[in-house]
């Protein structure tokens, strides 16, 4: 059975566990309507995506 030969130190655990954080949410700013949405996502507000009509505008 594969057992470790030596306990892993804190400094070695941590540099394991550096890329486990949480990312915080990323947006941009629509060069259309100027409103904050997710890269790659429709613009719910205009219904655009990438300068083509997708869906229908919300109306609020």
């Amino acid at each position: 059975m594969a057992v470790p030969k030596r306990k892993v130190t804190p400094a070695k655990r941590g540099m394991r566990r550096s890329h486990d954080r949480l990312a915080g949410e990323t947006y941009i700013e629509d060069k259309d309507s100027g409103e904050l949405r997710r890269p790659h996502h429709i613009d719910l507000k205009t219904g655009k995506y990438r300068g083509r009509q997708v869906i229908e505008p919300q109306d609020d």
